[in-house]
């Protein structure tokens, strides 16, 4: 069994994903419209250009996520009760992850030393995600 992350946005996750990939050296294989998807050819036209799905890879992890589409579950409202943590090996890498993802953000807990880690902050980045970054050692 493998578990990843799914998230969704409200017509920003192609913004939010290129940003990730940035942000994380990673790559995204996929990235699928609602216009290229089939059964979507009645949809409404903006919707078309939204993502019905994307994959980002990271060192072998995987996060996924799509722009949540109106007629599927009514008006979205952000991601609640979840965060995505990364466990990073050095402080120097937590620290840049850190600024990086809460520039336009808004930090939660600072990146500081705690009875568990090296470093250790949480934050809610600017696409409305919570994150978590983890560095139990100083590698």
């Amino acid at each position: 069994m493998l578990m990843n992350a799914y998230l969704n946005f409200d017509g920003n996750c192609e913004e939010a994903f290129r940003y990730y990939a940035e942000v994380l050296h990673g790559e995204l294989p996929h990235l699928m419209r609602f216009a290229d998807a089939p059964g979507c050819e009645d949809m409404p036209a903006e919707m078309k250009n939204r993502v019905i799905h994307v994959r980002l890879e990271v060192d072998g992890h995987v996060l996924m996520g799509s722009d949540v589409a109106p007629q599927c579950g009514g008006p979205y409202e952000g991601v609640k009760g979840a965060s995505i943590t990364l466990n990073v090996d050095t402080k120097a890498e937590a620290r840049r992850i850190f600024e990086a993802l809460s520039k336009g953000g808004k930090v939660t807990m600072p990146l500081d030393r705690t009875f568990w880690a090296e470093l250790f902050g949480a934050l809610e980045d600017r696409f409305g995600v919570p994150w978590l970054i983890n560095c139990e050692k100083d590698a």
